[in-house]
């Protein structure tokens, strides 16, 4: 089960980056909101939660982020095209779609599991490769709540314990272990593929290697 930005992509936090910089947006009113909208003291109704679970639209939220961030010369910030901008230079890893259909050549079922921005997927790709495909904003539910996962284990009709769940937010693999899945923090391609070896070894390094030679 894959979480897909900052798993299945490039990284979300080098495209805010990039954003920050290029739409001359102050980094620490970024981070002030986005810890205020994140953390667990935050209510379910905060911005981000409800943009998770499709309560607000994406240009609903620009609004309400616009009002939270300042230029970095002090001045304000039009609500326009904001979550667009942040998401522009996140793009999909091939290295990690090549892992993905690895596990289904070696007979591994593959979800996806995705807290939705409001950003777009490439929804043919990974139609195609993953099944289900679950995106937060078209059920009303959100990671790390326990809802979630035992919707998209209802879907895979599988117990929690013979799923791993690949997220690269703590908060949302700890909820995971919560329900009994295993889980991967993800930080890198290669400690994914080594960590899904340990549990899958037809996707050790060397026949990998020797598929793609």
């Amino acid at each position: 089960m894959f979480d897909y930005g900052g798993v299945l992509t490039t990284s979300v936090s080098d495209s805010i980056t990039a954003w920050l910089e290029r739409d001359g947006i102050d980094p620490a009113s970024f981070c002030r909101t986005l810890k205020a909208w994140l953390s667990r003291s935050a209510p379910a109704g905060s911005p981000i939660h409800r943009l998770e679970t499709g309560e607000l639209s994406m240009v609903e939220f620009d609004v309400l982020l616009a009002a939270e961030l300042v230029g970095v010369n002090g001045q304000a910030l039009p609500p326009l095209e904001l979550l667009r901008g942040l998401f522009a230079d996140m793009q999909p890893d091939p290295v990690m779609f090549a892992l993905v259909q690895d596990l289904k050549s070696a007979g591994v079922r593959v979800a996806l599991l995705s807290n939705s921005w409001g950003n777009t997927y490439p929804r043919e790709r990974i139609d195609a490769l993953f099944d289900p495909v679950v995106i937060s904003g078209e059920i009303g539910m959100r990671k790390p709540n326990p809802e979630i996962f035992s919707h998209t284990l209802d879907l895979l009709n599988v117990p929690a314990r013979r799923v791993v769940f690949i997220d690269d937010a703590v908060a949302n693999t700890d909820g995971a272990s919560r329900l009994g899945l295993q889980t991967i923090l993800h930080t890198h391609s290669e400690s994914t593929r080594t960590e899904l070896t340990r549990l899958i070894p037809a996707l050790s390094t060397d026949e990998h290697l020797e598929e793609n030679s």
